[in-house]
């Protein structure tokens, strides 16, 4: 079996493990059940601080057993997670399906994307990681797009039958996950736990541009995702229950097409223009449309993630190159665990300033707030004089 058969599994894999049909109006229904947009939200705080405690022990896993594995055990508990989620009723079950959604989210954050490099390289194609990483990941947005559209029909006759319906491409994630091929290129480990990440810390410690970068992809991610989430709320005040999906639709449109593209953008203007540009064009539309607080504001803020997957393919691609093959997918894990607290705190604070100042208030705070990353990346990406253009592949020295 050629490695190359990765590739389009994990395609497949990306599309059914994001086909969340809930995905729109997931937050009324977190809220309902819970009585408040705070305990709403914190269902989703669950999800990343179980993520932030598996975080580690799944990125270690990873290196040390095998990339496959740890995809196939995603998988299971991405099923029996969302199906608590569908039992609903209770708050309750909404804490268990948040736990078991934030351990499977623990085994593919750092995993997906190094079973991928791991692919590449074994592939002889490294240095075109980006675009297959903006291909595969195109999928997501996709599989987003079209169930958005059925969820909200769904919704408008029942919640609780969306939430049954979004088991089932669990189920065909998990069923893919089992047919993926593991690279040669890894290897188990043998060895002190302790010491592997040890060593894995010591890498972020040693290099300053990571450090940054990571920082500043950790703000981003918590600022974003949680506004991201909240804002069925506000689409909510302005349009009916069965066009949230549509308003959700736009914008995974939109961002499949940007992760489709994002390897030749990426190699034609560079990381620099795409990641400051691209986040100030979408934040400045974010906030026209609540400003405005009108019927357009829903289609508008959505056209703003035009930029969402370039973006996250040129914050991806960045990282890589500097993780170490050793540690790779155990510093994504330290990432995304430091991503996943700040993210627990955020969407706690972001319920409870909704539910005190109201939904339109709550958003436009998140909304400037998103511009302290924008610096940042502006800073740790700013054009060298030395320098003829941006390169994709930047090293220390950059």
């Amino acid at each position: 079996m050629h490695i190359a058969r990765n590739i389009r599994l994990l395609s497949w894999f990306n599309f059914w493990t994001d086909f969340r049909p809930y995905a729109p109006i997931a937050i009324i229904y977190f809220a309902q059940v819970s009585g408040s947009y705070a305990l709403g939200m914190s269902v989703y705080s669950i999800v990343m601080l179980a993520q932030a405690i598996f975080e580690v022990p799944t990125g270690i896993l990873s290196d040390r057993v095998g990339r496959k594995m740890t995809i196939v055990y995603g998988a299971v508990a991405a099923v029996i997670g969302m199906a608590f989620y569908a039992i609903g009723g209770t708050y309750l079950a909404l804490v268990i399906g948040g736990i078991l959604e934030g351990l499977a989210r623990s085994f593919y954050s750092g995993n997906n994307e190094a079973l991928l490099f791991d692919t590449v390289t074994e592939m002889g194609e490294r240095t075109n990681y980006h675009e297959y990483l903006g291909k595969t990941s195109s999928m997501c947005q996709f599989a987003l797009a079209i169930s958005a559209l059925l969820g909200g029909f769904i919704a408008a006759a029942s919640f609780r039958i969306v939430m049954w319906v979004s088991v089932i491409p669990m189920v065909l994630a998990l069923f893919v996950s089992f047919r993926l091929i593991e690279p040669q290129i890894h290897s188990a480990k043998s060895g002190n736990v302790f010491s592997h990440l040890a060593e894995a810390i010591r890498h972020f410690m040693r290099n300053p541009r990571l450090r940054l970068l990571s920082i500043t992809s950790i703000l981003s991610f918590a600022i974003g995702e949680a506004s991201w989430l909240f804002r069925s709320v506000f689409i909510e005040m302005l349009w009916p229950v069965w066009a949230i999906g549509l308003a959700q639709m736009i914008g995974n449109i939109t961002a499949a097409i940007s992760f489709y593209f994002a390897g030749p953008l990426i190699r034609r203007f560079g990381e620099f223009k795409l990641l400051v540009g691209g986040k100030i064009f979408g934040e400045a539309v974010n906030l026209i449309g609540l400003l405005l607080s009108s019927v357009v504001s829903p289609a508008l803020m959505s056209s703003g993630s035009i930029f969402f997957g370039v973006n996250t393919v040129a914050r991806g691609n960045l990282v890589q190159q500097e993780f170490s093959d050793e540690q790779r997918a155990t510093m994504g894990s330290l990432n995304s665990f430091a991503g996943s607290l700040v993210f627990a705190v955020f969407s706690l604070l972001l319920g409870a300033v909704a539910d005190h100042f109201g939904v339109t208030i709550a958003l436009i705070g998140a909304a400037l707030l998103m511009f302290i990353p924008i610096m940042m990346y502006a800073y740790v990406l700013r054009p060298r004089k030395a320098k003829a253009k941006v390169s994709v592949e930047p090293s220390l020295g950059d």
